[in-house]
C-alpha cells in the first residue's frame, strides 16, 4: 500500500461525502429539534453506511471472482455499477419529491394545524442508505489494478480504506448538519420553506448521480 493509494482513498472519501453533505444539510434544515447529540448521530450513521456499502461492493466482486474467475468478477462489477446508479437515483428522487409535496401541503394548512417536523431515527437511517447506495460502485473500483497489475485494495487493506472513508464522511456530514441548522434558524423554523429547499437538494443530487455516471461530471 503506497501513499498514492491512500491519497486516492481520501479523494474517494471526499467524493462520496458530497452526497452525504448535501443530505446532511437537508436534515439540518428540516428537523426543528436538532441538537449536538442528534447531529453527531446523523453524521455517524452517514459515515457508517458510506463505509459499509463500499465494503459490501468489494466483497461481492471478490466472491464472484472466486466463483467464476476475475473476468466474471469484472463483468459483475460493471453490471452492479449501473444498477447501483439507478437505485440511488430512484431513492433520492422519491424522497425529494415526497419532501417537497409534504411541504406544499403544509403551506396550505392553517397556522394552528401545521406540524413541526421532529428528529426521526427512521428517516436518518433511510437517508443514510439512500446516500450510500452509489458507494457500492466504489467497492467495485477498489478492485481496479494499476500498470503493475496490483489492485487498489486487498482483503486486508480494504478495512483501512473504508475506515478512512467513514471518518471523512462523518466530519463532512457533521459540518453539513450544522450548516443546515444555521439556515433553518435563519428562516425561523418555517418548515414549508426548509422542506422545499431540502427536497430540492435531494432532487439535484439524484440528477447529479446519473450525470456523473454517464458523462463523468
Amino acid at each position: 500500500m503506497t501513499f498514492e493509494i491512500i491519497l486516492q482513498v481520501i479523494l474517494f472519501g471526499i467524493a462520496l461525502s458530497a452526497d452525504a453533505f448535501s443530505v446532511a444539510i437537508a436534515e439540518g434544515l428540516t428537523f426543528s429539534d436538532i441538537n449536538t447529540k442528534k447531529s453527531l448521530f446523523i453524521a455517524f450513521i452517514f459515515g457508517l453506511f458510506q463505509a459499509l456499502f463500499p465494503l459490501a461492493g468489494y466483497w461481492a466482486v471478490e466472491l464472484v471472482s472466486q466463483i467464476v474467475g476475475a473476468s466474471g468478477g469484472e463483468q459483475a462489477g460493471q453490471i452492479m455499477s449501473v444498477i447501483v446508479c439507478w437505485l440511488a437515483f430512484a431513492s433520492l428522487l422519491f424522497i425529494g419529491v415526497k419532501m417537497i409535496v409534504d411541504s406544499i401541503i403544509e403551506m396550505k394548512k392553517k397556522q394552528e394545524d401545521k406540524e413541526i417536523k421532529l428528529f426521526s431515527v427512521k428517516e436518518v437511517l433511510l437517508m443514510g442508505v439512500a446516500t450510500a447506495i452509489d458507494a457500492l460502485a466504489t467497492g467495485v473500483a477498489f478492485h481496479n489494478v494499476n500498470n503493475e497489475g496490483i489492485s487498489m485494495s486487498n482483503n486486508v487493506t480494504i478495512w483501512l480504506h473504508v475506515s478512512i472513508i467513514m471518518v471523512i464522511t462523518f466530519v463532512i456530514s457533521l459540518c453539513g448538519v450544522f450548516f443546515g441548522n444555521f439556515f433553518r434558524k435563519l428562516f425561523k423554523n418555517k418548515i414549508e420553506i426548509t422542506g422545499i429547499i431540502g427536497g430540492s437538494i435531494l432532487l439535484v443530487l439524484a440528477v447529479w448521480i446519473i450525470l456523473s455516471h454517464y458523462i463523468g461530471l
